[in-house]
């Protein structure tokens, strides 16, 4: 008979009825670059270990990753042919202390009443299988040890009550002279423990990337398990380039049916789109959660399971992410955990020691000791993120902003509403990550300027917002240095269109972008085109510093550079033949602005080096740019207070679903010229029917 304590604290007892949290996992497509995150051939290693005690009486750790080697070889791929099986073979080992398939203990004890979990490993053959735990500092131990024969079915009860702080189960399988295979093996729970047992919708949206979507569509038509739970998969389609308009599109329709709905609106940008689903799947009175997706993303399904089941059990309402692994280099987890600086109202990495881009493939999971300790987020980008349809109905839908801080502004908007954020391990999707993109240079900084204002002032709890004002003008004298005009001068529309306050945001949502693309056209930096061939040819009288490179002012020379700097800037004139031919060619990669300040003209390439544009040094930009720039962080420094009292006071309307109908109402689907001369053409034959003469 189980103890109350038993029952009171979450621990399993035999007759509980149990609960799948987590299955066991392959690829759908077993390619090298994604195996390790499914299954390893290594035996059970840590990357930390303890070298000695100092004289503080501290402990000092040593962390080393080990990568793949001779002794460790990777795992065929050929063996990867189930979804939820693995034969090992003679005298081999397979871990399960990957991402996708180890436990994330530390988040459950966390956020969830689950204080014990079971494992049950399903094997046919004789083999060992070896239960291991980690602890917050990346420590591994041995939790328990069984001997397999036959078809045996081997049953773990696993406590979380050490996990405070972080930690994870894993097991491995280890064959003798003959093959073990896992017929399956799932992670359960007590049922009961479980707030809820819902159902979700998808929210995607989409603009001109037909094939992506199509592709994520057929994905989760084909996914029985997902189709169980889903009510509606709504399709934002913002492009002109429809779903609509392609043929692969009808038998996706006829699968899913009532579940798939697409919806065609004008570009009103991912905070439009996102709040049309969220607003759909709001108030369709069925779905306890929405999933915002975008569209060019690979998914793993099970990774939605996950959320939802996770969301499920958690104490209180909340949101629930996945992480993001870099589609064009599989291994690569580019983000585990993000938060905000509330210093800079920048984003941060929160996991001490971690960073943007580790690659499993080299550093597995159990030696990585960082990924071990519990990563507390703010939020959780769009990519893919749970939000419950409680949350949103409570908070309302995003800002009106277009793009760029739309998804961590709505996070510290929920957090402060009582709706915390959790980036779920071993729940990913596969996405281009933005250190491929020139979207700092791009129309996009004026969106990247003017939110990360709106936020500050909405959510800065520092006065004056912090580093926010004085950073941001460090920024515009860098781009002003570096020839970047087109750059700064959407920046300096940003600053200005905060100063201008809240009242237009929805107003300016479908037009702001149009606006930004016509000015793009006055400026050099924005003139891009695909070849260095079609530049004239560099030519330079006399190269800097003698034929060196340059490097970065020191910080105790750094006034005395720049107001040199500034001075060559504004008021220098650019040598003759800068006109006529550019100084130098320039990577991305070395187009820093401590180089770039240097020349008169050059040509410099993007961040995905498909286009290259001509810098020219215009003296005249700069002084009109650098006045402005001075004028607006000056009103955002003097009016601060009132700008935030505005926008505060504002915030709840322009989220409201009322605000965003009218802007949903106020930007549809633009006719097509297609659409217009069939609507025409029903008109014309309306009306000729009913003019015919009677006989």
């Amino acid at each position: 008979m189980p103890s109350s304590a038993e029952e009171a604290d979450g621990t399993n007892t035999p007759s509980t009825p149990q609960r799948v949290i987590q299955r066991l996992i392959m690829p759908l497509v077993p390619t090298p670059d994604i195996v390790p995150l499914y299954v390893e051939s290594h035996t059970a290693r840590s990357g930390i270990s303890t070298a000695s005690f100092g004289l503080g009486g501290e402990e000092e750790e040593t962390h080393e990753a080990a990568a793949p080697s001779a002794e460790n070889p990777t795992t065929d791929v050929d063996e990867l042919s189930a979804r939820h099986s693995i034969e090992v073979g003679p005298h081999s080992v397979r871990s399960f202390g990957t991402y996708f398939n180890a436990f994330p203990a530390g988040y459950w004890r966390r956020w969830t009443p689950v204080r014990s979990v079971r494992l049950t490993v399903s094997t046919s053959g004789s083999g060992q299988v070896i239960v291991y735990r980690s602890n917050a500092r990346g420590a591994i131990q041995r939790h328990e040890f069984r001997t397999v024969r036959e078809n045996t079915e081997s049953v773990f009860e696993l406590p979380l009550t050490a996990f405070g702080d972080g930690g994870w189960y894993w097991f491995d399988v280890i064959a003798g002279a003959d093959p073990v295979a896992v017929v399956n093996a799932q992670w359960t729970a007590d049922a009961d423990l479980a707030r809820t047992e819902g159902t979700f919708s998808i929210g995607m949206t989409t603009m001109n990337k037909v094939s992506y979507c199509l592709d994520n569509i057929g994905l989760i038509s084909r996914d029985d398990d997902l189709r169980e739970r889903l009510d509606a998969m709504y399709v934002v389609d913002q492009g002109s380039d429809r779903l609509s308009d392609h043929e692969e599109l009808a038998p996706l329709q006829a699968a899913m049916g009532e579940q798939l709905q697409i919806i065609e609106q004008g570009n009103i940008g991912g905070s439009g789109g996102f709040s049309r689903g969220m607003y759909e799947a709001a108030t369709n009175g069925r779905s306890t959660y929405v999933i915002n997706c975008d569209d060019d993303i690979d998914i793993e399904p099970e990774s939605l399971l996950r959320m939802l089941t996770f969301a499920d059990f958690t104490t209180t309402p909340m949101l629930v992410g996945a992480h993001m692994f870099d589609l064009n280099n599989r291994s690569v987890l580019h983000a585990f955990g993000e938060g905000v600086d509330p210093w800079a109202i920048q984003p941060r990495v929160v996991s001490p020691g971690g960073r943007l881009g580790h690659d499993f493939g080299f550093e597995p999971l159990r030696s990585t000791p960082w990924l071990h300790r519990r990563a507390d987020v703010d939020y959780n980008g769009w990519w893919t993120c749970l939000i419950p349809t409680e949350t949103v109905r409570a908070i309302g839908l995003s800002l009106p902003v277009f793009i760029k801080w739309d998804d961590a502004e709505y996070g510290l908007r929920a957090k402060a509403a009582g709706y915390p954020t959790v980036s779920l391990p071993g729940a990913a999707v596969w996405h281009i990550t933005w250190t491929d993109k020139s979207d700092a240079l791009d129309w996009q900084v004026y969106f990247h300027e003017r939110n990360r204002i709106i936020t500050a002032l909405l959510h800065s709890v520092y006065e004056r917002g912090g580093h926010v004002i004085t950073e941001s003008q460090s920024i515009d004298f860098k781009h002003m240095i570096s020839m970047q005009y087109y750059t700064e001068s959407a920046r300096l529309m940003a600053q200005e269109d905060v100063l201008r306050g809240p009242d237009g945001l929805h107003d300016q949502i479908g037009t702001k972008l149009p606006e930004l693309r016509a000015m793009a056209k006055q400026y050099d930096d924005s003139a891009t085109l695909t070849d260095a061939q079609q530049f004239p040819a560099v030519r330079m009288a006399k190269p800097p510093r003698k034929g060196r490179g340059f490097a970065p002012p020191r910080r105790s020379r750094l006034p005395l550079w720049a107001a040199r700097t500034m001075a060559r800037q504004m008021f220098a004139p650019p040598r003759e033949t800068s006109r006529l031919h550019p100084q130098a060619e320039i990577p991305h990669l070395d187009a820093k602005w401590w180089t770039l300040s240097h020349y008169d003209s050059a040509v410099v390439s993007n961040a995905d080096g498909t286009k290259l544009a001509w810098y020219k040094r215009r003296p005249d930009h700069v002084r009109e740019m650098l006045t402005r720039s001075l004028h607006t962080h000056a009103d955002l420094y003097r009016h601060w207070n009132d700008l935030r009292r505005q926008y505060r006071r504002a915030a709840a309307e322009l989220t409201s679903f009322e605000a965003w109908e009218r802007t949903f109402a106020a930007n549809p689907a633009p006719v097509r010229a297609q659409d217009a001369q069939e609507k025409t053409t029903e008109t014309e034959k309306d009306s000729g029917s009913a003019s015919e003469p009677v006989a």
